[in-house]
Formats: C-alpha cells, structure tokens, sequence
C-alpha cells in the first residue's frame, strides 16, 4: 500500500537503546510508517545500511529492532555485490526504506556505481516512503554539511536532489554544525537549508515540507537562507509524536 504521494522523512532521530535489544525503534520510525498508510499487515522496512559499509552486526540489530516492532525487514546491501538480482523491484515491495547514517560521501559514491539513486527515485515516485538519519537524511537533499572528509565538517553538494533544499543534522548537539551551515548559506555554497535537531524530522509530500515532528519535546527545527550575504534562521516548532 504506498503512501498517496511521494514522500519523505529526514531526520536526525529514530532509534534508541532497547530494553531486550541493542536497538529499538522510537517514534520517528513508526511515524515513517504511519506516513506510509500500511493496515492489515506487518508493515516493510528495507534497510540499506552503505553509508557505514553495510556492517552485518548493524544490520542484524536492525533487523531485531524491525523483529520487536512487528515490521517485516529487508536489508538492501551493496557489499561484497548487490543482494538483490533486481534492487528496484525490491524496494517497490517495500513501505518504508530507512537509510542509516555514517558517511554521506562514500554512501553517495557506492550509490552512484550501482545508480541505486534512480531505483530509489522509482520508489518514492511510487509511495514507498524514504526515511533515515544523518547521512540517511542529507542524502535525499542536494547537500549539506558532513565529517565524511574528515574532522573538520565540509560541504558536501552531490546529494539526490530529491528534495530542492540543503540539509543540517544534529543541530543543537554538534556545536559546528550550525556556524557552518550559516556559513556556507551566506556565501552561496549551499542553498536554503533544513535542519534538525536530534530527534526531529521534516515530512515532504514530494518537494514541499508539510510539517516537522519530533520524538523529543522542546527540540526544534529550521529553516536557514540567504538574505543579501547574511544567513537568516527560522525556527519551526515540531509536532511531538506519540511514545513507542
């Protein structure tokens, strides 16, 4: 059952320490879920896990946190090769599809060898809902700012382009993030910029945000553009989700 128009989730949020797993999934997941409109059946999560190298102890606690939440799960791996004779038409079989983060930059490059971003494009044009934290969240944008280089965080402008936008993760809790984001707005590096606090998101119905939830109470989200050579900041206060 696909979502009635593309959509997307990205976030700086989603999972927490479980109480009989490593992982569980908190309330952004679900509400990826919700956004889906899947009834009468476990919900599908695929997860793709590239931007950490496809790491199997990760994937497997992914799949114990999809196995507590009662989601059927789907790992999308490109390493050692793609484990999926046809990746596109199993993301279609998909709901939800969590990218998790890491480093955008190496995520970006794998994706661009396997052009895994057209199958992702075909999904979402599909109403499968794309979702996912940090570098899952920067990469459906045209860019943003990224460690994928190094200590020091640079620009990184090769995203998707899914969504007409830039992208800021972990606003409020890497205190470097949010001087470079104005930074790189106010000299033109990256465009208007979205950004999140840590556990918040920002819903897309296909390029237009609609709202900005959040799993956190009293955190925020943001809205970052250019006016003359200066970067001006909005805040938008989010919609607390329910507790899972």
């Amino acid at each position: 059952m696909p979502a009635d128009a593309p959509t997307i989730l990205a976030t700086s949020g989603g999972l927490r320490n479980g109480d009989r797993t490593m992982l569980e999934f908190n309330s952004l997941v679900h509400h990826a879920v919700t956004l889906s409109g899947v009834t009468g059946r476990a919900p599908r999560l695929g997860f793709v896990g590239t931007a950490i190298g496809d790491q199997e102890f990760y994937a497997h606690r992914m799949m114990e946190a999809s196995r507590v939440a009662g989601f059927a799960f789907t790992e999308f791996r490109h390493f050692t090769m793609p484990n999926h004779d046809d990746m596109r038409a199993a993301l279609l079989e998909q709901d939800v599809v969590w990218v998790t983060g890491g480093s955008v930059a190496n995520l970006l490059a794998v994706w661009a060898v396997h052009d895994f971003g057209s199958d992702l494009r075909a999904a979402w044009e599909a109403g499968v809902v794309l979702a996912g934290v940090s570098a899952g969240s920067i990469c459906w944008y045209e860019g943003g700012t990224t460690d994928s280089f190094g200590r020091e965080l640079r620009a990184v402008t090769n995203g998707l382009a899914f969504l007409p936008y830039a992208n800021g993760v972990h606003y409020d809790t890497e205190e470097r993030r949010r001087p470079l984001v104005h930074g790189l707005v106010a000299d033109g590096t990256i465009g208007t910029t979205h950004c999140t606090d840590d556990g918040v998101g920002m819903v897309y119905r296909g390029t237009e945000l609609v709202e900005a939830v959040t799993e956190v109470d009293g955190k925020g989200a943001y809205i970052v553009h250019r006016e003359g050579d200066a970067a001006v900041e909005e805040r938008l206060e989010p919609r607390l989700l329910p507790p899972v």
